[in-house]
């Protein structure tokens, strides 16, 4: 591999900026053209449920806090079940699938708690709140049905999104112009690695190994 001066790399890159400017040009051009005409901006409701005991809260013991912690996961699977989502895509008329409105929600729960966190995503702000406060609904009611026991209450509500979550154009901007600098600063680099001329006459002496003795000016030929 044969080496190069960092000193020279970096006066090339300079005189080369048109090629970097163009790059970061077309990268930032093409990154704004994709955030505002060509990406979905998505939009996320959530709800928190938390399971109870039974029991009165005077009365709960350690094993009704185990026995609700143990359910917690057990319930994080059924509340995206094919017979809970059927009911959902029923009740509100979805067109879609099943596979469709799973992949929109996400389900999780809090550590060494009882809360299960339930979210739902799509393109519509209110469409998704819609889903979600149903989906909490049909649950909480199945759950009541299949353990014959009421312990799933709604914490806090389907809430609404006011903007997007996959847009954030600050950070976008910010992401693409780094990007375009360091496209643009590399394909210069390599145009300067495969460009072998003779650029000044350090190069001849360190390539062909002979001591220039001058040099010829470049004359403007109306001169």
């Amino acid at each position: 591999m044969e080496d190069f001066n960092l000193k020279e790399l970096f006066r090339y890159i300079v005189s080369k900026f048109y090629i970097v400017f163009a790059v970061l040009f077309l990268v930032v051009t093409g990154g704004v053209v994709y955030s505002n005409y060509i990406k979905v901006p998505m939009y996320r409701s959530n709800t928190k449920l938390v399971l109870t005991s039974e029991a009165d809260a005077t009365r709960i013991t350690t094993s009704d806090v185990t026995l609700s912690n143990n359910l917690v996961k057990t319930y994080s699977e059924i509340i995206k079940s094919q017979d809970i989502l059927n009911k959902v895509i029923k009740n509100l008329n979805l067109d879609m699938s099943t596979e469709q409105l799973s992949g929109k929600i996400s389900v999780s729960s809090t550590t060494n708690t009882q809360l299960i966190n339930v979210s739902v995503s799509d393109q519509d702000a209110a469409e998704a709140q819609r889903i979600t406060a149903e989906l909490a609904n049909v649950f909480k009611s199945e759950i009541a049905r299949l353990y014959k026991i009421d312990n799933v209450q709604i914490v806090d509500k389907a809430s609404l999104a006011d903007k997007p979550y996959n847009v954030n154009q600050t950070k976008e901007l910010i992401t693409f112009t780094v990007v375009g600098l360091v496209l643009g600063m590399a394909t210069v680099a390599i145009k300067f690695y495969m460009d072998t001329t003779i650029k000044n006459a350090s190069s001849v002496e360190d390539k062909v190994g002979l001591t220039v003795l001058g040099v010829v000016p470049t004359v403007n030929r109306k001169q």
